[in-house]
């Protein structure tokens, strides 16, 4: 984020875009250690749509390298939110890496990573994402006031990452009528949907730790994986609006919304309880302690 002086030699004037207020929700939720059961969600929503789904289909390496690709991912989404200069500077890096990515979706219509509805819509699912699943992970569901804020400092992101104002809705107002309309003219259970909600247990043990660590994981992780597989989808389909659940030929039961329910709650009453550096993410804890 550059600024330069005003006339007067005392203010700055910022000419970068503003990334979302350390008093804000995004900074008390984002690196929160809760967060990591929302992603999903939200990364199945994303390439619900035909362009997205065939560029993460062709270029992505979520397949091969599903551990590296997700820690990168959560890496630039905690820039994004607390990394100021950084932040800026990580947006511009995405873009610039997206340039290159093009070619032809299932449905024979050639895509663009960087066509500005594609990339919206990437960003988009984020804001019914956090407020659906802080009705079961949060203390409350977010009061209109708060649903305001949020999608508010949701646009600051955007900015950083350089949606342009035309380019989304401009308020919480406009957002649900785009919302409900890309759910009825544009998503659809593409083939990357449907990998990231089956019970395939293909993936592999994560490569994290020492290496008798690493042995460890990997001489159980046979009879690990399964439950692993079952809870991924558990929470991609649960925390996932159920509108767009519902679009995308989902099913979620009465017995599962009760059990995501006690597990929300079991969260919501003991993770508060808990001192910062365990509630949350290493980069967010350093930018929260920064700012204090």
């Amino acid at each position: 984020m550059r600024s330069v002086q005003t006339s007067e030699g005392r203010q700055p004037v910022r000419t970068g875009p503003e990334p979302p207020p350390p008093d804000g929700i995004l900074w008390d939720v984002v690196g929160e250690v809760r967060q990591l059961l929302m992603l999903p969600a939200a990364l199945t929503l994303q390439v619900a749509h035909p362009a997205v789904g065939a560029g993460v289909d062709e270029h992505s390496v979520f397949r091969t390298d599903p551990w590296g690709r997700g820690e990168r991912s959560l890496g630039s989404f905690l820039l994004w939110v607390y990394g100021g200069e950084e932040g800026v500077a990580e947006g511009r890096r995405l873009r610039e890496l997206h340039k290159h990515i093009q070619g032809v979706d299932a449905h024979g219509r050639r895509y663009h990573a960087l066509t500005p509805a594609y990339y919206a819509w990437v960003h988009a699912t984020g804001f019914p994402t956090y407020r659906h699943a802080q009705r079961y992970l949060g203390r409350r569901p977010y009061t209109d006031a708060e649903e305001r804020q949020l999608y508010a400092e949701w646009l600051q992101v955007g900015r950083v990452l350089g949606i342009r104002e035309r380019d989304m809705p401009q308020t919480r107002e406009e957002f649900w009528p785009y919302w409900h309309r890309m759910l009825a003219e544009e998503i659809e259970p593409t083939r990357v949907v449907r990998e990231l909600t089956s019970l395939d247990t293909g993936i592999p043990p994560p490569p994290w730790g020492p290496r008798p660590v690493r042995w460890a994981v990997r001489a159980v992780w046979p009879l690990v994986v399964p439950g692993f597989a079952r809870l991924r989808r558990f929470l991609t389909v649960g925390l996932m609006p159920p509108e767009a659940r519902q679009v995308l030929g989902l099913p979620w039961t009465p017995r599962q919304e009760r059990r995501l329910r006690r597990l929300g709650r079991v969260l919501a009453r003991t993770l508060p309880l808990l001192p910062e550096r365990l509630r949350y993410l290493p980069y967010a804890r350093r930018a929260r302690a920064q700012r204090r």
